[in-house]
């Protein structure tokens, strides 16, 4: 089978187009789940009918395209002119109709998470591991379901509106050098396995507690959910920010709103992008589309024609939660046997039977490698990653990773691969801002960083009285979080510290255009005490509020030995550090894989033998190498509060122009996982 579809010559407005078409995924694996059934059945779906590629002589064009039941998709000439196509309803496959995107009729909405004003290279390639679930319960309002009775029940045509979803994702996220492909499918075709209803807020947390469930069958890094229910109010999808790669928030939900799949896979990218650290776009972010041209993917409320572009405040966004530590899971090499789209040259993964992939002929830029067949070049021993430097690999020990943020440690090439080993980091429970807080997922979470985050320089956390006075009221202003009818909580005494922030600023205002502050005085022995809670309003009328910016994040220290969870403060089991730092020696810490990263002048993998530092997963460690691991974990405290911190981690590191290992992203319906 060719990986190209022969080149369509298409008659638009006159003019003949050329498309040139690069097949993106000739097998997806697909689960499908009965009713009351934890069995999968699974097969994988041979449809070579989804491509990316461009038009002709037009430069800046691109083109997404599903030939599976006919031609439909996008195309894309420049900013000002796209066009979607499709079979012309009622009639053979072999009619097709354009429309201007403008004329599309897609459902406009908002997203449920509230606004909020918020190095790792951006250019080095990412991906990340999505699993999809569709949501079929048979409800008569469900949207989906409806198209799944509309075709007879067909699971065929289903998985084929499910799969252009994807196809549009991905092409969104390359812009990002992040790939997301479709890994897997799962329908539930009788009965819901969590809580879906009109309520985004307990539908979000129904499914991300059923995710948990997912990930111990299937290792994954976040899950999107497709449903048809409508949400309350103008509401269309929800995601919780910074939440990639964690245990309990990695994920979303998505209306499947728009007739047409191109509505749906704008808002799961707006949703992934809150998942990667991505607020709201504020007035004046978006210059790279205007409203006519759809504006850009993080914007508030979805635009009409649909977005397409990622705006320059998205991308530093990223940057920053790159840069803090967050999505360590977005860095390691995914396994290629997993990935969606089958073996195939040109696709821009190694792998197996190949020694270098730098893409379609048209498009490879790499010296090292032949685009072809795939081979190294003559006298070239590699031809991508970050150890690989003028087609020869970098001597064993050369840093490849600095730490990101204070939880985070260094990977070193190892002189035999061209690849940076994969991203470890402090394990969850070791101690960072001495002592003040707990590593959680790679960050440092404090109550401080997030009144910085919210109010600006010189912000720090409130009075402990602060947060049991105002978070007992159980309002819009103080409260830990809403139950499963949208009603707000109040907090327990011993959660108060769980729930909205309390900050001292001397700010007029929170960050944020739609953000107020909410000030309360409180006398307690005598002194009066001043509180800052931030309140984010909702721009759109019936708009969700989750997450709330200002509620205190998951894995918060908010008492020894306990994290906040679940807006509960609860007891935080160490079990596994305590285990691995008893190994250690007291010559190092333990890294996320449980083993000991060892102190310089202790050699893994117990620390209990001279040597030159490091883990027995962060390869080796140079004899001139300028870290210092001692040092470093003195500047765990400081987080990434002041410049000051940065520029001393920059002497004691070498370099902080930090490069990530290739982040992979496949893609499962509904439920965004990595496979390994």
């Amino acid at each position: 089978w060719s990986n190209y579809f022969p080149n369509v010559n298409c008659k638009l407005l006159r003019e003949v187009f050329c498309l040139s078409l690069e097949q993106t995924a000739p097998s997806y694996l697909v689960f499908l789940c009965p009713a009351f059934s934890d069995l999968f059945l699974f097969f994988h779906l041979q449809d070579h009918c989804f491509y990316h590629g461009r038009v002709r002589g037009h430069a800046d064009s691109w083109v997404a395209l599903s030939t599976c039941l006919g031609m439909r998709g996008l195309i894309v000439l420049n900013s000002n002119d796209t066009y979607y196509l499709e079979p012309i309803r009622g009639q053979e496959v072999l009619h097709h109709t354009f429309y201007r995107t403008e004329d599309l009729p897609i459902k406009t909405g908002t997203c449920g998470h509230s606004h909020q004003n918020g190095h790792i290279s951006l250019f080095t390639a990412k991906s990340m591991h999505l699993f999809v679930r569709l949501d079929h319960f048979a409800c008569w309002h469900f949207f989906m379901s409806l198209q799944f009775r509309k075709q007879n029940k067909d699971l065929y045509k289903t998985k084929m509106r499910i799969m252009e979803i994807a196809n549009y994702v991905d092409k969104f996220y390359r812009d990002l050098n992040i790939r997301v492909p479709l890994i897997g499918l799962e329908v539930w075709t009788e009965h819901d396995q969590c809580i879906i209803n009109e309520e985004p807020n307990s539908t979000l947390w129904s499914f991300l507690q059923w995710r948990q469930k997912l990930k111990s069958r299937k290792k994954h890094d976040n899950a999107q959910l497709l449903t048809g229910v409508i949400f309350k109010g103008t509401t269309i999808g929800m995601a919780t920010l910074e939440g990639m790669c964690s245990h309990e928030n990695s994920g979303g939900i998505n209306v499947d709103h728009s007739e047409l799949p191109i509505g749906a896979a704008a808002t799961m990218a707006h949703e992934i992008g809150h998942n990667i650290g991505m607020s709201h776009d504020q007035e004046g972010c978006c210059v790279e589309a205007t409203a006519e041209q759809g504006g850009c993917v993080m914007a508030a409320a979805t635009g009409h024609p649909f977005p397409k572009v990622f705006s320059r405040c998205s991308k530093k966004d990223l940057d920053n939660y790159f840069q803090k530590g967050g999505g360590m899971c977005l860095f390691n090499m995914p396994n290629m046997k997993d990935l969606v789209g089958g073996k195939k040259c040109g696709n821009g993964f190694v792998e197996e039977g190949e020694e270098c992939d730098c893409g379609e002929p048209e498009e490879c830029t790499n010296n090292c490698c032949h685009p072809s067949n795939c081979p190294l070049k003559v006298d070239a021993q590699c031809a991508h990653g970050v150890c690989c430097e003028d087609c020869k690999l970098k001597q064993a020990g050369t840093m490849c990773r600095g730490a990101a943020g204070a939880c985070d440690l260094p990977e070193y090439c190892t002189g035999g691969s061209p690849y940076c080993p994969s991203n470890v980091y402090l394990l969850d429970g070791s101690s960072c801002q001495h002592g003040r807080a707990y590593c959680y997922n790679g960050m440092c979470l404090t109550h401080e960083q997030q009144c910085l985050q919210l109010w600006g320089y010189g912000a720090q956390p409130a009075h402990d009285v602060c947060f049991q006075d105002v978070n007992a009221a159980g309002n819009a202003f103080g409260n830990c979080g809403k139950d499963s009818h949208g009603n707000y909580v109040k907090c327990a005494k011993s959660d108060a510290k769980c729930g909205k922030i309390q900050c001292h600023s001397a700010a007029k205002k929170p960050k944020g255009s739609n953000a107020v502050s909410i000030d309360t005085t409180i006398r307690t022995d005598g002194i009066e005490v001043k509180c800052r809670g931030t309140y984010v309003y909702s721009t759109q009328d019936g708009q969700g509020d989750l997450p709330d910016p200002g509620l205190v994040m998951t894995g918060t220290k908010c008492g020894e030995g306990k994290v906040c969870k679940d807006r509960q403060c609860q007891n935080a089991s160490f079990t596994e550090l305590q285990t691995c730092i008893a190994r250690c020696h007291g010559h190092g810490v333990c890294n996320s894989n449980g083993n000991c990263h060892c102190n310089r002048g202790w050699a893994p993998p117990f620390c209990e033998k001279p040597g030159l530092g490091g883990s027995v997963d962060s390869g080796p460690v140079q004899n001139d190498s300028e870290f210092t691991f001692s040092f470093l974990w003195k500047l765990s405290g400081e987080m990434l509060c002041t410049d000051k911190v940065w520029a001393e981690q920059a002497v004691v590191q070498g370099s902080m122009n930090l490069q990530p290992l290739s982040r992979e992203v496949p893609l499962l319906w509904a439920t965004l996982y990595s496979l390994e």
